[in-house]
Parts: structure tokens; sequence; C-alpha cells
């Protein structure tokens, strides 16, 4: 991001695997010796895995890292007729270990003199967007219920000048509709220049809401729409077929610049 002068750049979650971003960065040229703060959308580990590598390159002394204050919670995938499966959990005090400054926020956080948001626990306003099947679940502290709302999702956004507003989402699992609708109230910028990232509507619990999503993003007419992760192949296509000028496929290594008017 730059702002004037100044350029500051940020790491929004890490991937799952400790060598893919690192090996990822090197191939694209990146200088991860740069990045100055650590955001994580959500504590599935598909979107934290990369802290290790992270680490392993340029260490973490002192390297802020802002997250949700349930990102910590213990989550498994519990589907009728097979084992549950426990997702891996983040441990705070690893990362503490590591030199990261966690802070964790349950409320909206602004960082670079204020130019980047973090929407903290987004609002749920939407009909449609319910959340999680009943297979996701979570412990608490006495046993394992139904997780329907990943509490400690949230997204990135920043105002671009004379454009409106970018937001960045890790799954999107908060619903993106309910992100987009929670950072417009959060900024009273109405106008959204730019949806970048996952967006959940894959599979069977999820396809459902493609028609409602699509339709409210529309609404929105954002000037770029890139629908990563796990946003799902029919959803792709139903976003590409209803945003011809704004919707643009993305994939590792996708670069973006977006400029102020």
């Amino acid at each position: 991001m730059r702002r004037g002068s100044t350029t500051t750049t940020l790491l929004f979650d890490t991937g799952m695997s400790p060598t893919a971003m690192v090996t990822n960065a090197e191939r694209l040229g990146l200088d991860l010796s740069g990045i100055q703060g650590v955001v994580l959308s959500h504590g599935h580990f598909d979107h934290a895995g990369g802290l290790a590598g992270l680490v392993g390159k340029k260490g973490a002394r002192s390297l802020p890292m802002v997250v949700h204050p349930e990102i910590w919670t213990r989550r498994r995938l519990a589907v009728p007729g097979l084992e549950p499966e426990e997702m891996p959990t983040l441990s705070k005090r690893a990362l503490d270990g590591e030199g990261f400054t966690v802070i964790e926020r349950r409320q909206p956080s602004l960082l670079v003199e204020g130019c980047v948001l973090i929407t903290g626990e987004v609002d749920r306003t939407t009909e449609f967007e319910r959340g999680a099947p009943p297979i996701h679940q979570a412990w608490s502290g006495q046993e394992w219920r139904h997780d329907p709302l990943i509490v400690d999702d949230q997204a990135l956004v920043v105002h671009v000048r004379g454009r409106g507003l970018v937001v960045v989402t890790g799954c999107g699992h908060a619903g993106v509709i309910n992100i987009v609708r929670h950072a417009q109230r959060l900024t009273r910028v109405p106008s959204l220049h730019a949806l970048l990232g996952g967006m959940h509507l894959n599979g069977p619990a999820f396809e459902p809401i493609i028609d409602d999503t699509a339709l409210e993003l529309v609404a929105m007419a954002p000037d770029l729409v890139v629908a990563g992760h796990c946003t799902g192949w029919r959803a792709q296509h139903a976003l590409a077929a209803a945003l011809p000028a704004a919707w643009t496929a993305g994939s590792s290594g996708s670069t973006f610049h977006l400029t102020a008017a």
C-alpha cells in the first residue's frame, strides 16, 4: 500500500503449507523481509499454516499480528458416518515465543496511520448467509457444538480515493455481502471499488445462495471482483456471467494495482 511517498506492506493470511508461501514469494521476486504486519482472517489452518515458513525466512521479532480473540478456538469437521476430524489450532503461546506481537481485537482496528481497516467481528445482516453447516463444530470447553458463525472471520478494507472501498476476504465465512455491508457501515463509504478473496460458495451447503450473492453484488456495482480460494467453480461462472465487466480470474501470483482517481 502506498500513501504519498510512504509504502507499507501487510501480509493478509499465509496459506496452509509452511513452504508454499515462501516458495511462491521467491519465484515472484517478493521480499518477505519487507512485511511490516500480519493480519489473519480467521483461525482455520489453511490460512495460518504458512506462519512457520515466514518465521524461518525472516524471523518475527516484534512483528505485529492482528487477530480476533476467538481465533484460538478448537474446531473439527464431524461428517456423519465418519470419524470426526479435528483441525490444527493456532497457539498464542507459540506465536508469542516466535516473537510476534499478537494484537487481539474483537472490534475494528485501524492500521497504517488509519489507512487500513480490519473489520473485526462482522455483523450478520443478510437473510441468506447463514454460515457453516452442522458438520462444522467448535469445542465449548465442555462439549463439541455446531459452529455456524465462525465469529473470528474478518476482512481487510482500504478506501481508495475517488474509487471506493477495496475489500479483501479470507474465506468470507461471515458472508461476503455481510462483510461488504459491514465495511460500508464502518467507513460510511457507499461505493465498492473491488472485492477480492474467498467467498465460500462451494459445496451443497452454500451453492443455493450463489444467485442471491450475485444479485447483491450486481447492485453494489464493483469495478473489480476476484473470487478466489473457496468460492467454487459454479459461483465463479455465475459471478462472471452476472458481472462481466468486473469479474477477473485470479490465481497464485496474480497482481492487481488499484490507484486513486
